[in-house]
């Protein structure tokens, strides 16, 4: 399985044109992905830097004909025109998809800084090693408080679905809501999470759960434990220090089908990097 994690910028490349199709190819280019992990998608945000108001989970699909989307806005405003503005997630993937759920995010009061509504969109896919939980997401910018409150809330998410896993729920008929579907304790959590590797948040996100709960691990340190994180965001931008705030988190039981991460330090088509994973 590979996996593309990457924050679009509305899909604005540093060139200051948006472009949904040259996010979609340039994602191609990089690997032939099962699923794609996305953040700062917008609808009809007229007001985003270079955004004509489109519809971009409506452009991305149709340069992704294979794929599946599903969308998560953590923003939903009243455009002023009859419609909606909406930013936030999405998954794009070719695999099966068991169930879809979308997580808002605590976004508690913190008056001394600028701050936005959260979310967490994730998939139950089928894998060849069996069902895996996917959540593409994207933590707050200004505020550690508010940031550390969203891993908490991550790490609650997981432990419900392990407990999920450990006492499946009787089921109903076949097709109705109670129909009970898989529920893995396996998961990979990825996006921006606006904090560097030394920041509280990444050790808490990686911090054992006790009982049963796998805990997650940094995807790169696994598989370069002696190699410092590429960066991730700033890379093509004078005016901001390169630094590394997007990763890849996966249950510890993952770690054996780890095969490849990398960084894509070329492409300017955003103002992040995208960042490549492949399952064996």
């Amino acid at each position: 399985m590979n996996l593309i994690t990457w924050n679009i910028q509305w899909c604005r490349g540093i060139d200051g044109q948006v472009d949904p199709a040259r996010i979609a190819r340039t994602a191609r280019e990089l690997a032939d992905f099962d699923v794609l992990c996305l953040q700062e998608v917008a609808i009809g945000f007229p007001g985003l830097g270079g955004s004509r108001g489109e519809d971009q989970m409506a452009d991305l699909s149709a340069a992704l004909p294979a794929y599946r989307g599903h969308y998560a806005p953590a923003t939903d405003l009243d455009d002023g025109r009859g419609g909606r503005s909406q930013f936030g997630n999405a998954i794009f993937t070719r695999l099966p998809v068991h169930q879809v759920f979308r997580h808002a995010l605590p976004w508690p009061a913190d008056p001394a800084v600028p701050s936005m509504a959260r979310v967490a969109v994730e998939v139950v896919v089928e894998t060849t090693f069996g069902p895996l939980r996917v959540l593409s997401t994207h933590l707050e910018y200004y505020s550690p408080a508010i940031r550390m409150a969203q891993v908490e809330e991550l790490r609650r998410l997981h432990q419900e679905a392990c407990a999920h896993a450990r006492a499946p729920r009787p089921s109903g008929d076949p097709g109705e809501p109670f129909s009970a579907v898989p529920r893995p304790r396996s998961g990979v959590i990825c996006g921006d999470f606006n904090c560097t590797q030394h920041g509280p948040e990444h050790p808490r996100m990686t911090a054992p759960f006790g009982g049963d709960a796998p805990a997650f691990v940094d995807t790169w340190l696994a598989l370069n434990p002696e190699t410092p994180h590429p960066p991730t965001a700033g890379v093509h931008l004078d005016n901001l220090p390169r630094s590394t705030l997007d990763f890849v988190f996966a249950t510890e039981d993952l770690v054996p089908h780890l095969q490849r991460i990398a960084v894509d330090g070329r492409t300017a088509a955003s103002d992040h990097q995208p960042v490549v994973v492949e399952f064996g």
